[in-house]
């Protein structure tokens, strides 16, 4: 059902955790097990793609629906900046059934899912059924607040967040733009590569088992401060289509491991004697169908 979805989708489209939590240490962590093998599924950029700057040119006067068509027609072609290829690990700790130490490693991207190249690129907002659907189709699934949480603890690069004037101009692209130049201001400021965990920047939109009960509805949650604390806690309000310029989409690989041996996460999702790591909510049930807001 989640292949049709995707080809109805795509095609439509085209036409807080402690630190002490995570014992995270980098010696538990295998350079290799992110590799560029986990992205392949997302297109080469070809080389006639429009910039970022060019693509916001583009859809300036767009929002909602119509600039989520405009953003999975980018990406879904492969218009996406190199560095977001380069997968990056974080680790997150636990007791299996029996009492066992695991350590999961899941690979996310750097940054939030942007469109244009490596040196002229803009982070995109968007609903979360096309956030779904692109994610889908190249393999990967979106994060639950507890993965965003590690992430960020685990973050080589933490942007404090930069909250604009709120009102209907939120969901502008205008917004969105000026919003990403203020990130990229700070990021270029902290004097790290574009390849670097990048967190503190944006909310994300995220997998959480509110969304059975939210039916319609888009999860967000995140834009941490210095202290660790997020500004946004998981929250339900907004309908499926709604993004403004504070959202973002970060990639979860669906390939994760386990004490080193590679697993499907969304098999760990699942698996009551595991999820508990993965999400405060423990297990949850078909994760393919709440991000594809199947009812």
């Amino acid at each position: 059902m989640i292949k049709n979805l995707r080809a109805v989708w795509v095609a439509g489209l085209l036409g807080a955790l402690l630190p002490q939590q995570l014992h995270a240490s980098a010696s538990n962590i295998s350079p290799n097990q992110c590799n560029k093998e986990l992205a392949s599924r997302i297109p080469a950029r070809k080389a006639k793609s429009p910039s970022g700057s060019d693509f916001v040119h583009d859809i300036m006067k767009l929002r909602g629906p119509a600039r989520d068509a405009a953003v999975a027609k980018e990406v879904a072609s492969g218009n996406v900046p190199g560095f977001l290829r380069r997968l990056t690990p974080v680790q997150l700790s636990g007791k299996g059934a029996r009492g066992e130490a695991l350590d999961i490693v899941i690979c996310v991207t750097p940054d939030y899912l942007a469109v244009g190249r490596d040196s002229d690129y803009v982070r995109v907002p968007m609903g979360l059924p096309t956030a779904a659907a692109l994610a889908e189709s190249f393999g990967f699934l979106l994060p639950t607040p507890k993965m965003v949480d590690a992430i960020y603890q685990q973050a080589e690069v933490r942007l404090a967040p930069s909250p604009m004037t709120p009102g209907a101009q939120m969901e502008s692209t205008d917004y969105f733009w000026r919003h990403n130049q203020t990130v990229e201001a700070q990021r270029a400021k902290a004097g790290q590569g574009r390849a670097a965990l990048t967190a503190g920047q944006k909310k994300d939109i995220v997998l959480t088992t509110r969304l059975r009960s939210k039916v319609g509805r888009v999860a967000i949650y995140g834009w941490h401060r210095p202290s660790g604390k997020p500004i946004q806690p998981l929250s339900t309000v907004h309908g499926e289509s709604y993004a403004d310029y504070s959202h973002g989409v970060r990639l979860v690989s669906d390939t994760a491991f386990v004490n080193g041996k590679k697993r499907p996460l969304m098999q760990l999702l699942q698996d009551p004697q595991i999820a508990g790591i993965l999400s405060s909510e423990g297990p949850i049930s078909q994760p393919d169908r709440l991000l594809a807001s199947l009812r």
